[in-house]
């Protein structure tokens, strides 16, 4: 059965989605922007800090799933330039720094609200 996840820590959606969906064991996250909730909208500081923002939106979902970073079995990372993806590695090792998981990261022509990443995981529930 599918279960609905909601982080109070992540933004809210800005469509007709949830922050991520559970089935069985494994967690489906959308895709995190790196719009700060408690700011009220997309971090400024360029790609490190987007890419910082994603990843903590990323973590808060996970955890309210019963996962965490450690459970991450794959990501897929969108970045509206790939001149940023130094830049992106060197936030992304930060939070992956042993046993990552499977990867696809790739630009795209746009993303919403005209930020620089978006971050989206399959994971598995801790036991």
């Amino acid at each position: 059965m599918k279960t609905i996840i909601t982080s109070a820590a992540a933004p809210d959606a800005i469509g007709p989605y949830s922050h991520g969906t559970a089935y069985g064991d494994l967690i489906f996250t959308s895709g995190q922007l790196p719009v700060c909730k408690q700011l009220g909208g997309v971090v400024e500081g360029g790609i490190a800090a987007q890419t910082h923002q994603s990843l903590e939106n990323l973590r808060s979902v996970l955890e309210a799933a019963g996962g965490s970073l450690d459970t991450v079995l794959k990501t897929t990372c969108y970045l509206a330039e790939i001149s940023d993806f130094a830049q992106f590695n060197a936030v992304y090792k930060d939070y992956f720094q042993k046993d990552c998981p499977a990867r696809s990261c790739f630009a795209v022509k746009d993303l919403p609200m005209g930020v620089k990443v978006e971050i989206e995981a399959i994971a598995h529930i801790a036991r």
